[in-house]
């Protein structure tokens, strides 16, 4: 696969499978009669859409010249996410001094599909 052809790959598949998981995740909330657009959802889901496609371009970049160095890069980025959460997400989801499993779960869940892509072809670029 060419070099181009593999990066375009990663980002047609964060954002097809992000969308994806987005309009799942909403008709989710919808059955279970919970508000739609709540707990910066929206935010939730471009926010880590935007870092992994940082993220993996960073990764792939550097793929030849810091080759034993990605996966110190990789657990950097998934810190940087963490690092987003706490500042972004945590004060707001914390006001009241309670974090919901529904708050939890709005930050998450792009969070853990964006991180399971990201693994999946940085695997797949480190094999090649």
């Amino acid at each position: 696969m060419s070099k181009n052809k593999f990066l375009f790959t990663f980002y047609l598949s964060l954002i097809l499978l992000s969308l994806s998981v987005f309009c799942l995740h909403l008709l989710i909330l919808y059955l279970f009669g919970f508000p739609l657009l709540d707990h910066m959802i929206v935010l939730a889901y471009l926010l880590n859409v935007v870092l992994a496609l940082i993220i993996f371009s960073v990764l792939y970049w550097f793929r030849e010249k810091l080759r034993d160095q990605i996966g110190f890069l990789f657990l950097g980025g998934s810190m940087l996410k963490f690092l987003f959460f706490f500042l972004v997400f945590y004060p707001f989801y914390n006001a009241d001094g309670n974090m919901e499993s529904l708050e939890f779960t709005t930050f998450f869940v792009p969070y853990l599909v964006c991180l399971l892509l990201e693994t999946f072809f940085t695997a797949r670029m480190l094999n090649s």
